[in-house]
């Protein structure tokens, strides 16, 4: 297998095709990136923007380019010595018509061929939760009309949707009928012979906010037009797989990325089978998120994950503790009840396993009264919902052996937390019981399978796309495999997980902004110095809402915005805010921050929600947003930016000792498509908008010295002169030792430093840290005096002379090293081994 130095990701649709990715390789290369790392490249429902609605796993989407395209791209990439790593999605695929497995599902039901492929409970009919209203009301007001269709056979229209009528009730039709067009159109009125026609049928029509109650297939998530798919069926892996592997077979492909490995049946038994089929060269990553203390299952065939624990792992580098609980005591104050960590999730995710998931909890249910009808329906709810809330991770990985190591220990930790809220301790002990000992029966598996499909669903819905947008502490910290209510660990802490990592994934992908990230890169940076100047935005915040206290709106169910949400948008703004407020482009400014706040108040799902939007409270919030970024706002935008200026430049520095920490700790280093330069964006789609390439182009194509860059250049810079040590010294930082220097000094708790270590090759990284209101007001260094007697101390086998990677500056041999010598000169400092 050839470990991949580093990768880049690029998102394909949204205007990047094969012909436009195919023409930045060359940039690409001299950027340093070893492999390029492609979103979804199969053919996808018209106008995706992300690709993994899949319509047919074994083409590649004309939308982009089609093979042609993609045999370009790849051959580019072989000339110019480039991997490729490319994202699968074998969870699910688009629940829609121009998907032709689903298509002839809906159209032949239990008889069709692809009626095992997904993921359906076939003990009644398709649900396919598409009406905007209930199924009656429809016909009444005229939405539901029989057409003629494919193959002189008739279809139920509703709107642009056309559902294929089962062959016996369109031939009857059409013989009743005799193709009159006005035949049709009066039978479309008759309520009553409609709803009998629906109820022939291999499928039924739903109004959509059922789904929640009521759905025969799994879905992904809460998404209703992704179903599951089956690939823990031998047929179903072959058949969803057959490009896949035969792109990889022939060489075109050298690695493969597993879109959300927590929803197959059995992820374990699946990674085995593709290891089998791709081979043993082929490189592979899982997108996992680990919680606390989490590691991967030893017996999984991959090199790691996507990488959001490395994420996670950063605000223990760059979260002030003191500043935090500074910031929690504020925070508390206004927030109520909202910012007690705990007691808040533990509410979101009891309100997705009773509301938002009903329909699988009562399947669940269903399974296990069969199993054992001596339990009631309503204790087996009970206790399938306490065992959801009370889960710290996304599933256990049981298949038909009792659990046994780290999901036995998951499972007795939750049962006894579930036991606390119920009254029917037998019952909790019956589920147990379903969960941990040895399946003997197809019922106990799959109710295990599908609790185990259900558990992360539940958390991540709660979790990230729920709590994370109420919970406004600190929202750099909200990030998917954060762990916000965390106190931040310090240095040792940081040096505990990188061994940690290096023993458990060596090879797993290290990230910093990816397609699902709640914020760009650097406006997390920049947001986690908001612990380190508490006190500045606490009397900052309190100006700001004063100053813009005119635009509240009081409504019935109280003031709008809440001072919660007043709090998330400050710091949202702030995130965002450009240096130069008139140098920006205003209008694209507001709308990204609008789109913003509209997706965080419905996922919040307090006041309003996607399903059930209150117009009133959203065209409050939204006009108060508007208002801070208006023109006629002056004084407020020159206080906000006044207030800004220490936090963005503290911010700058974070981000470039966040990417070389990325770059050369434990781990494989992926750059998110325009990252190598400066990350503002915003949760998707804000994150997937068109990158200016040819700036970036330029930028790494005309050098300068270090101190002469702007700092989105500076930071490409650091990139490209660190890859091209991972690829010059390659087994030293994929293989190679990760050893803590100690630091000595009056600064010693503002320094990160580390040796990666292979045989007599060393690279030490040096970084600061917590450098808010320390540093020289027109630079990213503080001066030598700040330092004062702060330095490091080497070990005889790292005491040897250095080059410094981004200014050639050479360190003779020596037991330590001033830290005033290595930073009070460059914002971060990359020594490598002469």
């Amino acid at each position: 297998m050839t470990i991949p130095s580093s990768t880049y990701r690029l998102q394909f649709r949204n205007g990047m095709t094969f012909e436009r990715a195919a023409a930045l390789v060359p940039y690409l290369k001299s950027l340093g990136i070893s492999h390029f790392y492609a979103s979804p490249i199969f053919t996808a429902t018209e106008g995706s923007t992300h690709g993994y609605d899949i319509t047919d796993a074994n083409e590649i989407d004309p939308q982009i380019g089609g093979r042609s395209g993609f045999d370009i791209l790849a051959q580019r990439l072989r000339e110019e010595g480039l991997g490729l790593i490319i994202d699968i999605v074998p969870n699910h695929m688009a629940a829609s018509l121009e998907n032709g497995w689903w298509r002839d599902v809906i159209e032949h039901g239990r008889k069709s061929r692809y009626a095992h492929y997904f993921d359906i409970d076939w003990n009644e009919r398709l649900t396919l939760p598409v009406l905007g209203k209930p199924f009656d009301q429809a016909v009444a007001d005229g939405e539901l009309k029989i057409i003629h269709g494919q193959n002189g056979r008739l279809d139920l229209a509703y709107f642009d949707n056309r559902f294929p009528l089962s062959e016996e009730s369109s031939i009857d039709i059409l013989a009743e009928t005799s193709d009159r067009p006005e035949a049709l159109e009066a039978l479309s009125k008759d309520s009553a012979r409609m709803q009998a026609l629906h109820e022939r049928q291999h499928w039924q029509l739903l109004y959509w906010k059922e789904a929640s109650k009521h759905l025969s297939y799994r879905r992904f998530f809460e998404v209703t037009g992704l179903v599951g798919l089956r690939v823990e069926d031998e047929q179903v892996f072959a058949d969803s797989h057959r490009l896949i592997l035969d792109l990889v077979r022939e060489g075109i492909v050298q690695g493969l990325r597993v879109d959300h490995v927590d929803g197959l049946a059995d992820p374990g038994g699946y990674l085995k089978q593709l290891r089998a089929a791709a081979g043993p060269e082929t490189f592979i990553v899982v997108e996992k998120i680990l919680g606390a203390g989490e590691v991967l299952p030893s017996d999984w065939p991959i090199s790691g994950t996507t990488g959001y624990e490395f994420i996670a792992a950063m605000p223990d580098l760059f979260v002030d503790a003191d500043g935090l609980d500074q910031l929690d005591a504020a925070y508390r104050g206004l927030a109520g009840e909202t910012a007690d960590f705990q007691a808040g999730l533990s509410q979101a995710k009891t309100s997705m396993s009773s509301v938002n998931f009903a329909g699988e909890v009562s399947r669940l249910t269903r399974i296990a009264q069969k199993i054992d009808s001596s339990h009631s329906r309503e204790d087996l709810a009970k206790a399938i919902r306490a065992l959801l809330v009370a889960f710290p991770v996304y599933r256990t990985y049981g298949v038909k052996d009792a659990l046994g190591g780290q999901d036995r220990a998951v499972l007795d930790r939750v049962a006894a937390h579930a036991r606390q809220s119920l009254s029917s301790p037998s019952t909790l002990d019956f589920i147990v019981g379903l969960l941990s000992e040895s399946a003997d029966s197809g019922e106990k598996l799959e109710f295990r399978a599908r609790f185990q499909q259900l558990s992360g669903p539940v958390m991540a819905k709660a979790m990230e796309d729920t709590f994370f947008y109420r919970y406004n502490r600190l929202i750099a910290t909200n990030e998917v495999g954060g762990e916000p209510q965390e106190q931040p660990g310090g240095i040792s802490h940081f040096h505990h997980n990188m061994q940690s990592r290096r023993l458990n994934q060596p090879h797993g992908l290290s990230a910093s902004s990816t397609h699902d990230t709640k914020r760009g890169e650097d406006a997390r940076a920049r947001l986690y110095a908001l612990s380190e100047g508490a006190d500045i935005w606490q009397a900052g915040f309190e100006r700001w809402r004063e100053m813009n206290k005119p635009r509240l709106i009081n409504l019935d169910d109280g003031a709008a915005p809440e001072q919660n949400v007043e709090w998330m948008l400050y710091q949202a703004l702030a995130g965002i805010w450009p240096e130069d407020l008139q140098s920006v482009d205003h209008q694209a400014l507001t709308e990204r921050f609008l789109a913003y706040v509209e997706k965080a108040l419905r996922e919040a799902k307090l006041r309003t929600d996607w399903a059930a939007e209150n117009a009133a409270y959203e065209k409050a919030v939204s006009d108060y947003a508007e208002a801070l970024l208006s023109p006629s706002n002056m004084g407020f935008q020159e206080d906000f930016g006044t207030t800004l200026r220490p936090f963005i430049q503290t911010g700058y520095l974070n981000s470039l000792a966040q990417t070389l920490i990325k770059l050369t700790a434990p781990g494989i280093p992926d750059i998110y498509q325009g990252a190598e330069g400066l990350d503002f964006s915003l949760v998707d789609p804000d994150n997937r908008r068109d990158i200016d390439f040819d700036r970036l182009r330029r930028a790494l194509s005309q050098p300068a010295p270090l101190d002469a860059l702007p700092v989105q250049d500076l930071k490409q810079r650091i990139i490209a002169a660190t890859l091209q040590a991972r690829q010059q010294h390659a087994s030293l930082f994929a293989e190679g030792s990760y050893v803590p220097l100690t630091v000595e000094g009056e600064r010693a708790d503002h320094v990160v430093a580390y040796a990666r270590q292979d045989e007599e090759i060393f690279a030490i990284t040096v970084v600061p840290r917590l450098m808010f209101g320390k540093l020289d007001a027109s630079s990213l260094v503080a001066t030598d005096a700040f330092w004062g007697n702060t330095k490091l101390l080497l070990s005889p086998d790292l005491s040897r002379a250095s080059k410094d990677a981004f200014t050639g500056r050479v360190h003779e041999k020596s037991g330590e090293l001033a830290v005033a010598d290595l930073l009070g000169r460059q914002p971060v400092c990359l020594l490598v081994s002469s």
